[in-house]
């Protein structure tokens, strides 16, 4: 019996079912199988990179000593933080005051495993870091600690080999004086916080750290250099505790330089003494001798009271209670107003005091700000002091520079305005800016009295016969005084310690230019006679300044004759 033959059947397979190669639905279900195969490999790529990536990283944090990444990105976010303190320029664009990119040492103390050893070993390399105080700093409690400030790249380095957990380097930024002591007391320095503590750094502390373009002072280094150079030989020389200097614009008032001595290195203040950052120029104030009988001359003129040739008898001591006031070299007869400002007799000085009064005189010394604190950029001002009540030979000792005190600056401004044409002059150590033209003070003498009083002055200096005659400069017509007072210790005149003092200006007929040099308690050398008086210190000291330094100030030499045909030009003739 023949089996039949099986029946076939035919299945319809829908065209989307089937594969490119005309395969059935079954083909097609392996395509997606690979597809989605693929995709899976793909994403398990992606997280295997990244993890990867994330351990590389790590490794690279790792691999960095101290978290070095984490204090990176510290240094970058200080830094960025506060705005660059301005820089501080002299009147040519020199800088002497600047900022230096620098890095502190902090730790984390929680990380730093043990105290004790890393101070021993950062000690190693750090010679300068105070050891006990560094170690009470790791055990205070505070978890983030400055152990080291300014730190070089190669102590870094040094730092980084040590290996010691917790430490890391934040950014810092330095204050540097690049001209070290020259401008110590006009420029001043700054606190680790860059905030200024002396000087124009802290006079001008806002403007400064309101960053922008460099400020510009009226110092000028070339004369500052010279007259600090003159003021440090004259202190060798003679064996001073100190000096104290200033050259002025006599009509501007700018100050071309300031010096005071002893001084200090403001990049490292702090080895410095309280005496060394005592500004003798400003906050000093001393009673300045003969030089006051500028004051006395130029009063007296001015009142109408007297004219140079008026004569006042000076030929006898004047006598006080157990007190005389006498001449140092007295010429023992009636001297005129010119010879009394040559021969600097106090005899003569006193009467013409008296001549005017008491309250005449307080009101003149105000006029020219002698009685109140100058207006100045520094905060280093001193207060004058004079005797009160202001009685009859208060009037008679101030008029030749005793019983009154004033720092030098005070007596330059009131010098500046007597020879100036009579124009009370303002300090500043800010230069004006381009084309400003300053300000004239008020009239505080005439300008009759102003030149009457350049002659005498070139008298003092250009004279055989003045006290003045070593701070000549030929062919720049120097004029000035001299003054030299005794010190007063515990209440009482001292004869072996003066302040010695010169006061000038040049060209004398028509100044520009106040030149001050005070010696602190001078001794007197073989090469003076053992004198060491103004004459014999201050005054040649004081000409070797103008000798360097007006050139400098394009200051050309003029043919000199205070006797003859020049005498009108200085205002000789009453």
């Amino acid at each position: 019996m023949e089996t039949p033959p099986r029946r076939k059947h035919r299945v319809h397979v829908p065209s989307d079912m089937v594969g490119t190669e005309g395969q059935p639905w079954l083909s097609g279900r392996n395509n997606r199988a690979i597809d989605l195969g693929r995709n899976r490999l793909m994403m398990a790529g992606a997280i295997f990179l990244f993890g990867f990536s994330a351990i590389g990283v790590r490794l690279v944090d790792l691999a960095l000593p101290f978290g070095q990444n984490q204090s990176m990105m510290q240094l970058s976010a200080r830094a960025a933080a506060p705005v660059e303190r301005a820089d501080i320029v002299d009147r040519n664009g020199i800088v002497v005051a600047t900022n230096l990119k620098t890095a502190s040492l902090e730790a984390d103390t929680t990380e730093v495993p043990d105290h004790a050893v890393a101070v021993r070993r950062l000690s190693e390399v750090l010679p300068t870091l105070d050891s006990k105080r560094a170690s009470r700093q790791l055990i205070s409690g505070k978890r983030y600690i400055v152990l080291h400030n300014d730190l070089s790249p190669r102590q870094q380095q040094a730092i980084i080999e040590l290996g010691i957990p917790g430490l890391r380097f934040i950014s810092d930024e330095r204050r540097i004086y690049p001209q070290d002591n020259l401008t110590a007391h006009a420029v001043g320095y700054v606190d680790v916080d860059n905030r200024g503590l002396s000087g124009i750094e802290r006079a001008m502390d806002e403007r400064l750290n309101q960053g922008g373009a460099p400020l510009q002072l009226s110092l000028d280094l070339r004369v500052q250099h010279a007259l600090r150079d003159e003021m440090r030989k004259s202190v060798a020389r003679f064996h001073a505790i100190g000096a104290a200097g200033l050259v002025m614009d006599v009509n501007s008032g700018e100050v071309l330089a300031l010096a005071s001595l002893p001084d200090f290195d403001p990049n490292g203040k702090q080895l410095s003494t309280d005496e060394a950052q005592f500004n003798r120029v400003t906050l000093g104030t001393y009673e300045m001798g003969s030089t006051f009988k500028v004051f006395t001359t130029a009063m007296t003129l001015d009142a109408g009271l007297a004219s140079l040739d008026d004569m006042y008898d000076a030929t006898d001591p004047i006598r006080i209670s157990r007190f005389s006031i006498s001449d140092y070299h007295g010429k023992h007869r009636p001297l005129s107003v010119r010879e009394i400002f040559l021969y600097s007799s106090n005899i003569g000085s006193a009467k013409m005091a008296l001549h005017v009064g008491g309250q005449g005189q307080m009101n003149f010394l105000e006029k020219l700000g002698l009685m109140r604190r100058p207006e100045f950029e520094l905060r280093e001002l001193g207060d004058p002091s004079w005797p009160d009540p202001w009685r009859e030979v208060s009037t008679m000792t101030i008029a030749f520079g005793h019983g009154m005190a004033v720092s030098p600056l005070q007596l330059g401004v009131g010098v500046a305005s007597v020879v100036n044409g009579g124009h009370l002059v303002r300090p500043t150590l800010v230069r004006p800016a381009e084309g400003t033209a300053p300000e004239r003070g008020p009239q505080v003498v005439s300008e009759k009295t102003s030149r009457q009083m350049r002659y005498l002055m070139r008298m003092v200096v250009g004279s055989p016969e003045g006290t003045g005659k070593q701070a000549d400069v030929p062919g720049y017509e120097v004029g000035g005084k001299t003054g030299t007072a005794d010190k007063q210790r515990d209440g009482r005149y001292t004869k072996n310690a003066r302040i010695s003092s010169f006061v000038g200006m040049f060209p004398a007929s028509q100044p520009r230019y106040l030149v001050f040099v005070m010696l602190d308690e001078p001794k007197g050398i073989k090469e003076t006679f053992n004198f060491a008086t103004a004459g014999w210190t201050a005054a040649p000291t004081a000409g070797a300044v103008v000798r360097r330094i007006a050139p400098m100030l394009g200051v050309a030499p003029i043919p000199v004759d205070i006797d003859g045909a020049q005498l009108a030009a200085f205002g000789g003739a009453n």
